[in-house]
């Protein structure tokens, strides 16, 4: 086997951007970024959301989407419905038949 197949192993520390929690756990990761952590220098990769900062870890009922999924397909939703409903009402207008007016021949019998 190859001595330099695969990256050293070492242990990191992980720091989640949402709360602030740091963990070490071991990881091939190579970051440059260096910081003390009970007393030990690790190196540190930077996490955005850990089991510290998850809904489903946290127990938290409301979830912070910073893209706001869920409001996009509700408008998604409101927005298809409205188009439907549109589109019933433009063909019941096509299927009512439309109010015949008076030819220029009777208009003209009539007003002698």
């Amino acid at each position: 086997m190859k001595k330099e197949g695969h990256p050293p192993y070492q242990d990191i520390l992980f720091v989640d951007t949402a709360t602030g929690h740091r963990f070490v756990c071991g990881s091939t990761l190579q970051p440059k970024e260096t910081e003390t952590y009970e007393g030990k220098e690790y190196p540190v990769y930077k996490v955005p959301i850990s089991s510290a900062s998850h809904p489903f870890f946290t127990g938290s009922q409301q979830f912070v989407d910073s893209e706001g999924r869920v409001d996009k397909f509700k408008k998604r939703y409101i927005r298809k419905a409205e188009e439907v409903k549109a589109a019933k009402e433009k063909e019941e207008e096509k299927k009512k038949p439309a109010k015949k007016t008076a030819s220029k021949k009777t208009a003209k019998k009539k007003s002698s």
